[in-house]
Formats: C-alpha cells, structure tokens, sequence
C-alpha cells in the first residue's frame, strides 16, 4: 500500500489464507487523495464496487476524507465488513466513538418472555462471524453472543462492535438472543452496545453477589430509558465461584429482571481447587444450591456446559443428571449437542402416561369429594399431582401433547 503521511492508523478482523466470514481491514490517515481502497478479495469481481462503497460510506459516516484503506476479504457478510470498519475507525480516531454511539437508535426488536423455555443456550463466540449466520438453523433455545472468555482482551473493543451489527442484522430465527458481558466496567460498555440494539437477556458472568446483579440491573435501565425501549431485558447471574454459590438465593432475589439461575462448572471447580470428574459429586453441593436457589426465587435452574462435543452419551447422562436434580437448561458449544440435550430434558413417554392417569384419578376424586385416592399401590396426593402437572405442562412445552 502507498506510504502516505499519516497521524491515525489501525487496524481491525482476521487476514490470511483460509479465514473465512471475517475480513481484514487496516486504514491510514491520508493528508489528501480522498479515500484509497485497495481490495484483496476472491469474490471481488461480483461484490468489489459493494464493498468500495461500503467502505466509503462508513468513512463519509465518520467524517473522514483523506485515508488510505486496505482491505483483505475472506466472504464476509456486509455486516462483518462494517463491524470491522467500525472498529479499525475507532481505533484510530478514539474521539469519534461517542458521536457514532448518539446517532444509534433503537430498531425493530422482538420481546422475549421471562418464562419461555431455556432448554439450550448456544455459546457463539463474540469475535467469530462464521459461527453467527447460521446459528438459529440449528433451533436452540437461546444464542449466547460471547463477550467475555472467549474473547482476547486485545479484541474487547471489535466483538462489541460486531454483535451489535449481528444482533441488528443476522436472523436468529426463534432464537432468544443473549450476550454475556464482562465483568465490571468493561461491562456495562459492553452494555451500551448490546441493549438498545436487540439483545433480549443479558448473562452476568461470576456473579458473587446481590449487588452485581443490581448494578447490571441499574444501567439496563438506565440504556432503556435512553432509548425509550418499551420491551424487558431480562438477566441471567451465572454462578461460578464458591462465594456465589453461599450467596446464591440473594443473588436470584436481587431483580424483578432475573429470569435464570445458570452454572458454570470450570470457574467453580478451579476455584475450590477441586478436579473435574465424570460423577461430578465435586459440584452436587454447588448444583443443588443453585437450583434450590432458582426454584424459591421463581426462576429457572439453568446447567453448566458439557465440554465433550463428541461424546454424546456423556452429554445424555449429563442432562438427565442434571433435570434429576431439578435443572430446565444446559449450555452448549456446539449445535450437535442441542437435540441431545432437548431429547434428554423431555419427558418420556412412560412419564407422560402416568402423569395423565394421576390428573386423571386425582380430578374424579376431586369430583367425588376426594382428598385422597389410590392409583394401583400408590397414595395420589396434592404433592404428587403438582408433579404429575409439571410433568404434562413439560410435555405440552416441548410439543409432545396437545
């Protein structure tokens, strides 16, 4: 590229052979010349005068008329392209993000529902565009748009930037649409990019106390009436820490938003100093609090991920462990382990036979004015019923029974 005098320069995305869905963008300030684009793309004969123009535009957007652009296209969608322009914009004109963040405002967004189903959250990870586009064909529960582990420290900055162009224009399809933040300060910017553009639930990441959540809480409202957002952005803590763990039942009281209760399994056991085993009577104590937890709060119990996306029967006995235990959802890393885990968490057939045969005795006693009546051997009462109700109501959720 074309040495030119320059103050600003940066660049943003992924370059080299065999990157795919990503792009590399890198812009030098220029003391004339207009912009100057230079594009290596495969695709260039079809799309080269779309993706000039693109790039144009996002710099008449800034205000910047003098750069040199190179740009290194492995198929990206526009808005990867954009994302990345963004962030290499930003990184060399920090001064410049404020006004690209007023001139946002809210577009067409879905509502979500504090007791919709939750069986699988699929994590996509937030710096990764490949995984992001065909997500919501796989059908889970949720999509979890990463912000915090699976994300450099160095790339903070360009994954936000780019789920907020996935959440404003990728289909999930009917996907619940999560991001998890990070931590701290780093959070609540992550925040500002997330809520006034679609994100429906916020994940908080080890998660220790009530006033955690509160924080969160407070500046989720804070964006929605920036933005004059009428829909609710619910929150999930994730426990994963000992202390979270003693302070789980404050921390599922501590938002009216709160709609889960989720485990993380790695951070829990290195912070007890435990190791990992395929029982896992090392986390029963932590799983058992948490779903106790959820449960007296009103809220859904929510599983770890299973780490092993090729053992399939070690997922299977996981979610089954795990629904014994009262948990209504587990996290995924890859979209083979989503029918695995909706088949796991569903009731059985035998389950649902003898659930209708207890509604059905226990409403003919009601009728004869009944408390109690026997179904073979067994004593159906109140208890047993509520059971046998859950049960259907799992059964008519995930379109087993009418």
């Amino acid at each position: 590229m074309k040495t030119l005098e320059a103050n600003a320069h940066a660049s943003a995305g992924k370059r080299g052979e065999g990157v795919r869905s990503d792009c590399y963008v890198e812009i030098a300030a220029a003391v004339s010349g207009g912009i100057q684009i230079e594009l290596q793309s495969k695709v260039a004969a079809l799309y080269g005068a779309k993706i000039e123009q693109l790039a144009r535009e996002a710099c008449c957007f800034y205000g910047i008329e003098h750069a040199a652009l190179q740009i290194e296209d492995g198929g990206a969608l526009p808005f990867t392209l954009a994302a990345r322009l963004e962030a290499a914009i930003k990184r060399a004109w920090p001064d410049r993000q404020a006004a690209f963040r007023l001139s946002q405002n809210a577009q067409v967004f879905f509502p979500s529902k504090k007791e919709r189903l939750r069986r699988t959250r699929l994590y996509l990870p937030g710096n990764e565009p490949k995984f992001f586009v065909n997500a919501g064909l796989h059908e889970p529960d949720a999509i979890i748009l990463d912000l915090e582990d699976s994300v450099a420290p160095s790339e903070k900055d360009a994954a936000r930037i780019l789920i907020r162009h996935a959440l404003q224009h990728v289909d999930f399809r009917e996907a619940e649409r999560m991001v998890r933040i990070n931590a701290g300060e780093m959070g609540k910017e992550d925040l500002r990019e997330a809520v006034p553009h679609g994100a429906q639930t916020i994940l908080i990441p080890k998660c220790e106390s009530a006033e955690q959540v509160r924080d969160v809480a407070e500046v989720v409202a804070s964006i929605c009436r920036q933005y004059e957002l009428a829909h609710e952005i619910f929150l999930i803590p994730i426990i994963e820490s000992a202390a979270g763990v003693l302070h789980a039942f404050e921390i599922a009281q501590a938002s009216d938003k709160n709609c889960g209760l989720a485990f993380g399994l790695e951070d829990y056991v290195a912070d007890l100093g435990a190791a990992k085993t395929a029982a896992g009577m090392e986390s029963l104590f932590a799983r058992s609090m948490i779903v106790n937890a959820a449960k007296a709060a009103g809220l859904q119990a929510l599983d770890s991920v299973f780490a092993d996306v090729n053992d399939a029967e070690g997922l299977q006995a996981s979610t089954r462990a795990a629904k014994m235990l009262g948990f209504e959802g587990k996290g995924c890393i890859h979209p083979r382990q989503i029918r695995v885990i909706h088949e796991a968490l569903a009731p059985s057939l035998e389950e649902i036979e003898e659930a209708q045969r207890i509604v059905a005795a226990f409403e003919e006693a009601q009728q004869q004015g009944l408390g109690v009546v026997a179904l073979g051997t067994k004593m159906i009462d109140a208890p047993v019923v509520k059971r046998a109700r859950q049960i259907l109501e799992s059964a008519r959720r995930n379109n087993l029974i009418r």
